[in-house]
């Protein structure tokens, strides 16, 4: 085998899983098509020294500090296919390249899909969010909103107003009558009513318009979108994939390896809770996995 390890997807966790591995001074090359999921945030918040810090700044140092180690290869490129080979697998890129690998790890992100509403997908990232721990302080104690789409989104409400006053938006959605206690204990604001778009000056929010034509004073909206993976490689090799709450989830052990026996994955495709402190974490997780389990045999 060329490498010891292929590594799909350069940003977080397949950063994190190489820079251990080549630390461990094993063969690494890692494929990345530059489309990280967070690419739409100009700051990331919450991981460890870097609070605030520009995720595309964190992921260009990340690479530079990688490139230092001998044994590491950095591909820029799509992986389009991927097979079992021997003891190994070989990686399709869409420039009809082929790279081959003793293991391989899965670290390609997940791609979220939005409402088709006015307004919405301009502003992901900046004023429509997903996470109130990793955009929510920004924000505190100023008007907040949740977009409701599934019986998750009670839960999501409760948890944003811990930051600031919160008003659930069900437009459309049918709410569970169980979930009226909850949502009043938090002091959560119900909307039933529909929305017709988001208002506000460029990229920022400042209302959500109802259908009447009415405004609610909102400046930022928490969404749950849904999400599929960004690749089709875990299927073509066979992996077991569950259906999670908010899309599907490749299936992982302890060690973050999935039921194909030397292909592990790591990050948002692998786990049910996001961030970028858990997905370097269980980048590190799958590393140190592979390495043992090219040592151990």
């Amino acid at each position: 085998m060329q490498n010891d390890v292929v590594i799909i997807g350069g940003a977080f966790s397949g950063l994190a899983a190489a820079t251990y591995l080549a630390r461990a001074r094993r063969r690494v090359c890692v494929i990345d098509a530059g489309q990280p999921r967070n690419r739409f945030a100009k700051a990331s918040h919450g991981f460890l020294g870097s609070d605030g810090s520009d995720p595309a700044a964190i992921l260009a140092r990340a690479r530079e500090q990688l490139a230092a180690y001998p044994g590491v290869t950095m591909v820029a490129g799509e992986a389009v296919g991927a097979r079992a080979v021997g003891d190994g697998f070989v990686v399709s890129l869409s420039s009809g390249e082929e790279i081959a690998a003793s293991k391989a790890i899965l670290a390609f992100g997940l791609r979220d899909s939005l409402e088709p509403m006015p307004g919405l997908q301009e502003r992901w990232g900046k004023s429509v969010l997903h996470c109130p721990y990793c955009h929510g302080f920004e924000f505190i104690d100023r008007p907040l909103g949740v977009l409701a789409r599934t019986p998750m989104s009670v839960h999501q409400a409760c948890l944003v107003a811990e930051w600031g006053p919160t008003t659930l938006f069900l437009n459309g959605v049918e709410l569970e009558q169980k979930s009226a206690e909850p949502l009043a204990r938090h002091g959560v604001t119900i909307e039933p009513r529909k929305i017709k778009r988001l208002v506000g000056e460029g990229c920022a929010l400042s209302a959500v318009e109802l259908e009447d034509g009415s405004q609610r004073p909102v400046a930022a909206l928490y969404v749950a979108p849904q999400s599929s993976l960004s690749s089709p490689i875990a299927m073509q090799l066979g992996a077991a994939i569950d259906d999670g709450s908010v899309g599907p989830m490749i299936r992982t052990d302890a060690d973050r390896m999935t039921t194909v026996p030397g292909l592990y994955a790591a990050g948002d495709i692998a786990r049910a809770r996001h961030s970028v402190s858990w997905a370097v974490a269980d980048g590190v997780t799958a590393g140190t996995s592979v390495h043992r389990a090219l040592v151990f045999g």
